[in-house]
């Protein structure tokens, strides 16, 4: 493990926050998000990962609004930022702010992308083009979920923070990565215990996600079926990749992620209304965190 990468996991700590509202540009709620990000610097948390195709300008605001967190993009898409403008975007804010922005990088989805093709070898072409901006590869990791996108964190960035996985996914992926590399997996979290109103909830969010091809062929590879990533999602898919229940409960499904070999645990907070920020969620988890 090298020095960036050993300070990188000692700065995020154990536990953060995933949130796609904390990337919005409205200009009218730019105090309401900076605010946010600093009572998160307060809550303990060690790191706030901007969902979203997400970018160095999104996180600029919210490291000049906190002393210590640090802000990752999770992720920038490799099809919609240039290699030369995302490595002058990061030299910028490592100037400015040194150790406090991590470009989390990705493949994002064929359906959402036109011309989509050949996403790995396209990935390693973008890190030949960070290498060559002199963007080190201890500020930059991968979403990766399969085998080779693994393969690649380990071998040219500092690791991986893959998005919509199990405790299972997470071993698979320490394995593949060895002990050096930061692991980060997102894990969503509906704090509710009623099950009926929480399954709802959640399989309403997951819906998007089981349109891209990306998750749900992960998920067979998990040994999920095809019948758990159709009609909304199974009980079974709804309870291995959200978090539900008493606040034991939800603690000792995160604790699962570390378990397994995580370094760190991004937490989204899923609520029916996703359009405004869940702080109240935030202080929540931070409770049951302790």
């Amino acid at each position: 493990m090298n020095d960036a990468t050993a300070s990188l996991k000692e700065s995020v700590g154990r536990y953060g926050v995933w949130s796609a509202q904390l990337r919005a540009e409205d200009p009218d709620r730019a105090g309401e998000r900076a605010e946010a990000a600093a009572e998160l610097e307060q809550l303990g948390f060690g790191a706030v990962w901007l969902g979203g195709n997400s970018a160095a300008r999104h996180a600029a605001p919210l490291i000049e609004a906190t002393s210590r967190i640090v802000v990752g993009t999770s992720i920038q898409s490799i099809w919609e930022h240039e290699a030369s403008s995302a490595a002058a975007s990061f030299a910028e804010l490592e100037v400015s702010h040194p150790g406090r922005f991590v470009l989390g990088l990705g493949v994002s989805h064929g359906p959402r992308v036109e011309g989509y093709s050949r996403p790995y070898s396209t990935m390693v072409g973008y890190l030949d083009d960070l290498d060559k901006a002199g963007m080190r590869a201890g500020h930059r990791l991968l979403a990766a979920l399969g085998p080779k996108m693994l393969e690649l964190s380990r071998d040219r960035a500092a690791g991986a923070i893959p998005y919509l996985v199990t405790p299972e996914h997470t071993a698979q992926a320490r394995e593949r990565l060895g002990e050096g590399p930061l692991l980060a997996p997102e894990f969503k979290v509906v704090l509710d215990s009623d099950p009926a109103r929480a399954r709802a909830t959640a399989r309403a969010y997951l819906a998007m996600y089981l349109k891209l091809p990306n998750y749900t062929k992960n998920f067979i590879n998990l040994g999920f079926t095809e019948a758990d990533v159709t009609g909304g999602g199974s009980d079974r898919l709804i309870d291995a990749v959200f978090a539900w229940g008493d606040e034991a409960t939800i603690r000792t499904r995160i604790d699962a992620f570390h378990a397994a070999g995580a370094d760190h645990v991004a937490l989204q907070v899923v609520e029916d209304d996703m359009t405004h920020l869940p702080r109240e969620g935030w202080r929540r988890l931070a409770s049951l965190l302790g």
